[in-house]
């Protein structure tokens, strides 16, 4: 789950980033922009969605 969290840190970070950057440049917004969506492995939703499945798959192994 940590690296689950970890990879949603990282694409927040290049989504500001991206917004940040758009003002320097259309590629490097671009590239950012990019890399966020790679480290998602999809859409912001899709991340969520999969970190909740996570969360209930690891209770539902403490319960057990």
């Amino acid at each position: 789950m940590s690296l689950h969290l970890l990879r949603g840190a990282a694409a927040l970070g290049l989504m500001f980033a991206a917004i940040y950057l758009g003002s320097h440049g259309v590629f490097w917004s671009a590239l950012a922009g990019v890399g966020a969506v790679v480290l998602l492995r999809g859409c912001p939703m899709c991340w969520l969605m999969g970190l909740f499945e996570t969360v209930a798959q690891g209770r539902g192994r403490e319960a057990g």
